[in-house]
Formats: C-alpha cells, structure tokens, sequence
C-alpha cells in the first residue's frame, strides 16, 4: 500500500488517489488520478493503471494480479477491475458515497461478482484518509 500511497502524493491537481498493481509481488502498474491534468473523466488511478499493467503484459487479462488502492473504487473503475479479471484488491479509505465493492456492493449484482475476487479495505486506512482530507482542506 505504501507504493499506492506515494503515488497519490504525485498528484498535482487532482484528488489524490494513488493505485499500483502487482503480479508474482513486482509493480507492473503504477498511477495516479489525472482527471484534471489530462481533461479526461475517466483519467482515473485504477483505470489508468490497468491501462498500464495490460502493456506490460501485453493482455487484456489481468489473472493473478493484485491492486493496492488508496480509495475504494467507484463504480467505473469497480468494473473495469471486474473485467481485467484482477483476482485481489486491497484499498485504504473506504468510499461511503461511491465505493462498490464494500461501501456499496448493490451497485454490482451479485452474478456478475466473480466468486474468486478477494477484496480488502482498510489498508493503512487513517494515511490514506488524511491524504484526501489534507487536500479537500486546502480547496476550501
């Protein structure tokens, strides 16, 4: 978690969510939230990160992967994981508003929800929290 979380710090503009992906314990994937910096609302940390890990595999299919997350993804990226087939997610803060897969799980059905996914949320929960509250201070 502690790569996720320096790669949130290297936001410039954006909420600063940070996510890296693992295959075999190495980083494949790293990125950060670009939505602003990049004019793209789908810019996002785990989108771009997938985008990143499918290059370096040269697959679409991320099997056997791990993400670590600082937020727990919103319901585009919740489905994007889905479909690269990541099989465990790891995130820091949890998301009441929009996070899926614990926050809000009715968001995805239940038979869409691969029985082999592993999600767990948490993760140095307090540093990621004071992550996004620090700069959601600094916008007021």
């Amino acid at each position: 978690m502690q790569n996720a979380i320096e790669e949130a710090l290297n936001c410039k503009e954006d909420v600063p969510i940070g996510c890296v992906i693992k295959k075999d314990g190495k980083i494949i994937a790293r990125a950060h939230n670009k939505r602003e910096e990049d004019n793209d609302v789908t810019a996002h940390a785990e989108i771009l990160a997938i985008q990143e890990a499918q290059k370096a595999l040269k697959t679409s299919r991320l099997n056997d992967c791990e993400m670590y997350v600082t937020l727990e993804p919103c319901p585009m990226c919740s489905w994007a994981i889905l479909k690269s087939g990541i099989k465990t997610i790891y995130f820091g803060a949890y998301n009441p508003d929009y996070g899926v897969f614990i926050s809000n799980p009715n968001c995805i059905p239940p038979k869409y929800l691969p029985l082999a996914i592993k999600v767990y949320g948490g993760i140095e929960e307090e540093k990621c929290g004071k992550i996004l509250e620090d700069f959601f201070k600094k916008l007021r």
